[in-house]
């Protein structure tokens, strides 16, 4: 039992997402009793004050039922045929049941494209807080049916947090069908405990979290870790536990709640470095010395080309790159200044150096530090 009730009773916007296992009945259809239960408590939370994003899956899985297939289909373009018929009966089942509280829904679609470009971030943004300004719960789900493999968010966990940093979500809340997070496998040794209460940066999440063995899910524990490391960017804190549980919503509002909270361990970003941040495909990277990985970890300095040692990749002046340190390991994602061959150029070179090497300069650094966001 959760008896840190503090930062769950202070917060009033959430966004909560509910995975395949609870929506649907063992890849049978969805299951409407769950979800009546849901958006009952849904309605009950919007009496309190509370502005509600509901983050979905379990379209595939409603498509399958509907089509009879009993095997999830492995080609793409069968998965998004399965997700456009799927969507229509979540959306019919969110609406029939707010409407009965006298609420409305709003179906939200988004691919990570939508995302990525700062214009249209900013315009989901708009449009999910206008929703809830009037007091409608948007229903967000990935546009299975344009999505491909390289530009899908890759589970609904991970579209969760984004989410969360896209209206500053105070929480994100996971509902599964497991208790929360132990330190152990429960499947596997009695004596696992429950862990309560920990923040990103404990060491025992990455011990402990592993993957999905659920045949709908393409989630699991890990993934759930890192939505709450990624929800953390907007200063959110995340709540797994268990979506079985009766009341479960208004357990958390009343802070009585069963599960693991997991508490940001570092302090939000502003909306542009979580814009950039939050970007899930970078078109290149460059290798940074050990000083240089020192001083941009500070989060106090611009990235200059003298400490840069390797450039991979073809990318263009003002395209998402990655910066990893001497030991491969990606610390930060900034907006570069020069492409990849002026990159190449003046890399462990000196700013002063820049228009000698290459007959002009346009930027003193490779990346500003107002442009580089740390992970």
């Amino acid at each position: 039992m959760n008896n840190d009730k503090t930062p769950v009773q202070s917060s009033k916007r959430w966004v909560v997402k509910i995975g395949s296992s609870l929506i649907t009945n063992d890849g049978q259809g969805l299951n409407l009793t769950a979800i009546e239960a849901w958006m009952g408590e849904f309605a009950e939370l919007r009496k309190q004050g509370y502005e509600l994003i509901l983050v979905s899956s379990g379209a595939v899985a409603e498509g399958m039922a509907r089509l009879g297939w009993t095997q999830r289909p492995r080609t793409l373009h069968e998965l998004q045929a399965a997700a456009a018929i799927g969507q229509m009966g979540l959306v019919q089942a969110y609406e029939q049941y707010l409407q009965k509280h006298g609420l409305h829904s709003a179906q939200i679609l988004l691919t990570h494209e939508d995302l990525r470009d700062r214009k249209r971030y900013i315009n989901a943004r708009s449009t999910l807080t206008t929703l809830l300004d009037l007091g409608v719960i948007p229903v967000v789900n990935e546009n299975d049916t344009v999505a491909t493999d390289e530009i899908r968010f890759g589970d609904n966990d991970n579209l969760a947090a984004l989410v969360a940093n896209l209206i500053s979500a105070d929480q994100l809340i996971i509902l599964t069908d497991q208790a929360g997070i132990y330190d152990k496998n429960p499947n596997e040794f009695k004596d696992a405990k429950l862990i309560e209460s920990c923040s990103t940066n404990d060491r025992i999440l990455d011990i402990v979290a592993g993957p999905s063995h659920h045949a709908l899910g393409r989630g699991g524990m890990l993934t759930k870790v890192s939505a709450a490391r990624r929800a953390e960017r907007s200063g959110t804190s995340t709540i797994i536990l268990s979506g079985k549980q009766s009341d479960v919503l208004l357990s958390v509002a009343r802070g009585n709640y069963t599960g693991t909270t997991i508490m940001p361990a570092v302090e939000p970003l502003t909306a542009r470095k979580q814009w950039i941040a939050n970007q899930l495909k970078v078109v290149g990277s460059i290798q940074l010395d050990a000083g240089a990985s020192n001083v941009i970890r500070s989060g106090r300095a611009s990235l200059l080309p003298i400490g840069v040692t390797t450039v991979t990749g073809t990318f263009k002046r003002g395209d998402l790159v990655a910066c990893t340190d001497d030991q491969g390991i990606e610390i930060a994602r900034g907006l570069i200044n020069y492409n990849a061959d002026e990159t190449n150029k003046i890399l462990g070179k000196s700013t002063a150096e820049i228009e000698p090497t290459l007959g002009y300069i346009d930027e003193p650094e490779l990346i500003n530090r107002d442009n580089l966001a740390l992970l």
